[in-house]
């Protein structure tokens, strides 16, 4: 056998396991939603809480952080709810758009699953 029928079995070979195990390992969307509450609670709670006045929260008795881990719920039906997947077999990209009412500003963000990790490649406000 030639050397270059070699090299290109073998990249064929490489590639097809490559495809397989991408596809194996495509992250499914409930591991999406899991993924995008820990980063939004983590967000608000390293943006938004630390913003915060504390007069605030000493005045109506209410700890950020605590507030935010209550929302836990919430902050999960709505990602469900605004989040769209299209899934090409060996990955997936996940659209979320998020957006409460017209008096805060809503976000746009588009992820991208595989090898059962997640990259969020677009954050955009809207």
């Amino acid at each position: 056998m030639k050397p270059a029928n070699i090299i290109t079995y073998t990249g064929t070979v490489g590639l097809a396991v490559l495809g397989i195990l991408m596809a194996i390992t495509n992250p499914s969307q409930p591991k999406y939603e899991q993924y995008a509450v820990l980063r939004l609670t983590e967000y608000l709670k390293d943006n938004v809480c630390v913003k915060s006045p504390s007069i605030l929260e000493n005045l109506v008795n209410i700890n950020c952080n605590k507030l935010v881990d209550k929302a836990n719920p919430q902050i999960k039906e709505l990602i469900a709810a605004t989040t769209k997947r299209h899934n090409y077999v060996i990955f997936s990209v996940y659209r979320t758009d998020l957006e409460l009412n017209s008096w805060v500003p809503g976000y746009t963000f588009e992820t991208m699953g595989a090898f059962n990790n997640f990259y969020i490649y677009k954050a955009q406000k809207r």
